[in-house]
């Protein structure tokens, strides 16, 4: 059974597509992320199915209702939690979710059993104001204000940006145990390290999704030889290694630079003996293992090559 169901949805902001006839379904009790960088149209499609804009064209069915007829009936339904911080700043912990929860017409403890995992962690700061919050407690108020409901399946928007580590490992940890709740989740973030959290995700580059599968077949996708170098004087040889015609792609990932292979037309010891006679040192090349953010630049570079 779908949770989410979306047919050939498109949004344009003046000369902006924002989507671009995108198809998706969602299983129910999946947690599905949507993965992407700024302005790849992840927000846009949150929009358009929290029922907060319209989409130009396309449909879309949240819990099998659908996404223009029956707003009202996805609102009530739905627990939504956007990228920027959307509390009252003013109020205290408790009384943000005292007042969400009567929006929706319950109380704390109706469905306390649901959000006191996450709960507890505030439990301490409950009269403190949600504007004194650390990144990471706001966070948790927010979700919580939007589980107090009992909802169907929620939203999360870029849930962890601007967090620092400990409190995104906790974040996702408390989806996990959301998750056995038989709540659908559907989670977009541009951390590519978040992806293998997820049971499928969707790749999403400029309104269009590149890919939609679960990492792991994402990863045992990839096709080309990849290496991971490093030399003296990383900067020019990440210039250099991208005017080599024998690479399909060059990207830097750390102290390393990735390099997949054009039909494998390079050896170890021929790149090797090409870095040495251009004067580097300390030249380091080992084969490895793809990861999604490898897979996510390879589908964006056929995508751009067939454009072009």
């Amino acid at each position: 059974m779908n949770s989410i169901k979306i047919d050939n949805l498109s949004k344009k902001y003046g000369n902006v597509v924002a989507l671009n006839g995108v198809h998706l379904e969602v299983s129910k009790g999946e947690l599905f992320g949507v993965i992407g960088a700024d302005g790849a149209g992840k927000t846009s499609l949150f929009r358009v199915l929290t029922t907060l804009v319209l989409a130009d064209s396309g449909s879309a069915t949240v819990d099998g209702f659908d996404v223009v007829k029956d707003y009202k009936a996805i609102r009530s339904s739905i627990g939504y939690m956007p990228g920027k911080f959307s509390l009252y700043q003013d109020m205290s912990v408790e009384e943000n979710l005292e007042f969400f929860a009567s929006i929706f017409g319950t109380t704390i403890m109706e469905n306390y059993a649901l959000i006191e995992p996450i709960y507890k962690q505030l439990e301490q700061f409950r009269n403190r104001r949600a504007g004194k919050l650390s990144g990471g407690m706001k966070q948790k108020l927010a979700l919580c204000c939007a589980l107090i409901h009992k909802p169907s399946v929620l939203f999360l928007d870029e849930p962890t940006t601007g967090v620092d580590p400990v409190s995104r490992k906790e974040f996702w940890e408390m989806l996990q145990l959301l998750k056995q709740q038989q709540i659908t989740i559907v989670v977009s973030t541009p951390y590519m390290d978040e992806a293998k959290l997820c049971d499928r995700i969707a790749l999403m580059k400029d309104g269009e999704f590149l890919k939609v599968d679960t990492p792991q077949n994402i990863i045992e996708q990839y096709q080309n030889t990849l290496w991971a170098v490093s030399a003296s004087s990383m900067p020019k040889l990440l210039k250099e290694l991208r005017q080599m015609p024998q690479l399909f792609s060059c990207y830097a990932f750390g102290n390393v630079h990735h390099i997949a292979l054009r039909d494998n037309q390079l050896s170890v010891e021929q790149l090797y003996s090409k870095l040495q006679s251009l004067g580097y040192e300390d030249v380091v090349i080992e084969p490895i293992v793809a990861n999604i953010e490898d897979c996510f630049m390879a589908l964006e570079k056929k995508l751009t090559t067939n454009i072009e």
